[in-house]
């Protein structure tokens, strides 16, 4: 053994005695990655900062593969994509026995909404509006997923979206920071725990920063352009509060800000992420980001990995530029070894917090998938949330909940399809294994009800368009008998029900990733279908699925009942009819507008008025006002909307007082009684209007909520408390300050509410 080996060996054994002692502050944390820091060459240094897919790494004999070269050579930081606690095991194994310095690897995945036990999509999932439900589907996310080896999970998603064009708005919470904030602290709080050290918790990675749900014409990966004063008061907001709950890391966004990509914006990951918020984590790319900013305009590899790194980037996500050209640039100046070093402490010191170098294969236990990932407890969960996140759009002549009596004819080309019960973004879910609406129904309605079923149609009529969303294994199963075959029997058994339920509306991949529409309309073959259903004279229950809003202005005026499921999860077919027989009542509403057609969007309730603002003329056209000559300016649904099987009233909307000061603050209460037949849930609203500002000022804004249960007859106080805080913006220099003035407060069922009374700011 050479001099240079024993001394490499002697420190080696110090940083790892170092890495197990006990209660390990920050600052023994920058030590031990330091004395790593001294023994690493600029190689492994530039390994740190790579994260692949994990490839062709399948099983532990896998280490002649290309990607576990790298990984015996130290460089290789993480990998995501794998997925088996054994695979990862054997994996790991390779970097702590054949590794020179034995660094431990992150694994991640994108655990978006649920592992294999899968939960309704995020934007369904939102319209819970229940922040201890959601905190709490993180974090069975995080046990299932550790349990099988992960430790690190691409989620939340916080953009913020006004454009239902955008196929990932399925991906996030809506259209409205205040509510996008809390579901981001909830979230970050379940996957996160109080303890990144155990082994049943993970890191979190808020995303994308910053503003990808702002791109120009709902096109994915697009542009965005807008104010510094927008970004601060209508987009930022969600992506803060995950900082200040502490979130691990941080995903830079495709688009570009202000002209820069996001991967390589300074200003974004740096001035503001890093100084003005305090964020000390660390930054990784999206997919090949970095690679990317070469068709944006910014240089060749070579240019834009130097621009990343330094404006505050510090892992490459699949694109191999740090590793392949930081050497170089740092030999002829382009980057710093301070810069790299930079980027190396922070994945190091991410490492330590989850106690990866105190053991390496914490999440490796071989006996805990069988116990802990999609148990019986896990999937009743699943099926209480999915039901939970449903809202119903329209019950005309109360023909919800159906009757435990008589025929069901289930209809429709998502009616049996198990597949695409858990939407988009389930990479981890055992498809097969989900609950299709059909199974569903049979086994929670009862021996009294015969079920009959037909697809009655497929769900294009273009082929090579079904072919485009069948991605990730979700396969639609195209029908082979013509259009006139499936609707015959479809006819045929609607003929003998008392009762339609159809089942239609997009599959799980029409909307997320790369799923971009102009059309927000369900697909013709699918209303041609319902029309023909309709004309039957029977009743029509619509079931509609979807991960955004859609325009469904003709099923809103000619279907009496609709129940809009998203993609309710690994459980969707119980869940379903859990709501449909009124085992739960619907108490979801929408976190996102539904537009009246396509020409509104983009739509949202917390817009600003023009200098010529539409009066209350009951959706009529009035020249030179700002409306449109076809349509009228109200969406078809608000936000916040969702009706229930019983009824809510709201009165005695009153204030503690009618002046804040900074150092007072006032309470707002409002009596909701439950007026109906059903016990239920609703969420009550609050919203202010600051009625004069330096700057324009929204018509409303989100200012608390509160979901409560009321028993039938019962009625309930609902009290909120506002400050100066809850009326803070930034201004046109970017501060953020109340000013003194004049402010309404609404309290109601959604945000079209009427319901207000009014306050003053007034200095001390």
């Amino acid at each position: 053994m050479n001099r240079n080996t024993i001394i490499t060996s002697l420190m080696l054994t110090l940083f790892f005695t170092l890495s197990h002692s006990q209660n390990t502050s920050k600052n023994q944390f920058e030590k031990q990655v330091d004395s790593i820091l001294k023994l690493m060459t600029i190689d492994e240094k530039l390994g740190q900062l790579n994260l692949p897919s994990s490839g062709d790494i399948t099983t532990g004999a896998s280490q002649s593969s290309n990607v576990a070269k790298n990984i015996e050579d130290g460089k290789v930081g993480g990998l995501f994509n794998i997925k088996g606690v054994e695979k990862i095991k054997a994996v790991q194994k390779i970097a702590m026995e054949k590794s020179r310095l034995k660094i431990p690897l992150l694994f991640a995945m994108d655990v978006i909404h649920g592992y294999e036990t899968t939960f309704p999509i995020p934007l369904g999932l939102s319209a819970s509006w229940d922040m201890d439900m959601i905190e709490k589907t993180a974090r069975m996310a995080a046990q299932e997923a550790t349990a099988d080896g992960i430790n690190w999970t691409f989620s939340p998603m916080t953009d913020i979206s006004r454009d239902p064009r955008w196929g990932r708005v399925s991906e996030g919470s809506g259209e409205d920071p205040y509510l996008g904030s809390k579901i981001a602290e909830a979230m970050v709080k379940g996957y996160q725990g109080q303890d990144l050290t155990k082994n049943n918790t993970m890191l979190a990675c808020v995303k994308h920063f910053a503003l990808y749900g702002a791109s120009e014409a709902g096109r994915d990966y697009n542009t965005v352009d807008m104010s510094k004063i927008r970004m601060y008061n209508e987009y930022f907001q969600p992506y803060k509060a995950a900082i200040d709950a502490g979130v691990a890391t941080v995903m830079a966004s495709f688009n570009e800000v202000d002209g820069i990509p996001a991967t390589g914006n300074k200003w974004l990951l740096t001035d503001l992420l890093r100084d003005d918020w305090g964020f000390n984590g660390f930054v990784v790319t999206d997919y090949t980001g970095i690679n990317e900013m070469i068709a944006h305009g910014m240089g060749n590899l070579s240019q834009v990995s130097a621009l990343a790194l330094k404006a505050g980037s510090d892992m490459d996500m699949v694109g191999e530029g740090f590793l392949t050209t930081l050497k170089a640039s740092l030999s002829t100046g382009k980057v710093t070894l301070a810069d790299i070093d930079k980027a190396v402490k922070r994945i190091l010191t991410a490492k330590y917090e989850i106690g990866l170098f105190d053991d390496p294969y914490k999440y490796c236990n071989l006996e805990r998938p069988a116990k802990e990932i999609f148990t019986q407890e896990n999937r009743a969960f699943a099926r209480k949330v999915g039901a939970e996140s449903m809202v119903l759009l329209k019950n005309e002549n109360q023909i919800l909940p159906l009757k435990r009596s008589g025929t069901i004819a289930l209809i429709g080309p998502l009616a049996n399809n198990a597949v695409n019960m858990a939407g988009t973004w389930s990479v981890a879910t055992k498809q097969t294994k989900s609950n299709p609406l059909l199974e569903g129904l049979k086994t929670v309605a009862g021996k009294h009800v015969k079920v009959l079923y037909a697809k009655g149609s497929n769900v294009d009529y273009d082929l090579e368009y079904e072919e485009r969303v069948t991605m990730f294994g979700k396969t639609i199963d195209r029908d082979k008998r013509t259009d006139k075959e499936l609707l015959d029997e479809a006819l045929k058994i609607a003929s003998k029900s008392d009762v339609i339920v159809l089942a239609i509306g997009e599959t799980a991949e029409m909307s997320g990733e790369s799923s971009s529409v102009t059309n927000l309309q369900i697909p013709q073959v699918q209303k041609d279908l319902l029309n023909a259903l309709l004309k039957t004279g029977k009743p029509v229950v619509l079931t509609l699925f979807t991960g955004r809003p859609l325009a469904i202005t003709e099923e809103n005026e000619n279907v009496p009942a609709i129940l809009n499921v998203w993609f309710p999860g690994s459980e969707a077919g119980l869940a379903i009819a859990d709501v449909l027989f009124g085992d739960v009542n619907p108490s979801g509403k929408i976190t996102a507008t539904f537009p009246m057609n396509v020409g509104q969007v983009p739509i949202f309730y917390n817009h600003k008025n023009t200098g010529r603002p539409l009066g209350n003329t009951e959706g009529k056209f009035e020249k030179f006002k700002s409306n449109y000559l076809d349509v009228r300016n109200e969406p078809l649904y608000p936000f916040g909307y969702g009706l229930s099987y019983t009824r809510f009233t709201y009165t005695n909307l009153k204030l503690s007082s009618t002046q804040i000061t900074p150092k007072t603050s006032v309470e707002v209460s409002v009596d909701v009684t439950n007026s109906g037949d059903y016990d239920g849930k609703e969420v009550v609203q609050l919203y202010i209007r600051d009625l004069v500002g330096s700057v324009t000022r929204p018509v409303k804004e989100l200012k608390g909520f509160q979901k409560i249960e009321i028993k039938k007859g019962e009625t309930k106080t609902v009290r909120f408390t506002i400050s100066e805080e809850d009326l803070k913006f930034y201004n046109s220099n970017l501060d953020f300050v109340a000013e003194p003035g004049d402010f309404e407060v609404f309290v109601g069922t959604d945000s079209a509410t009427q319901m207000k009374t009014s306050f003053q700011l007034v200095q001390d």
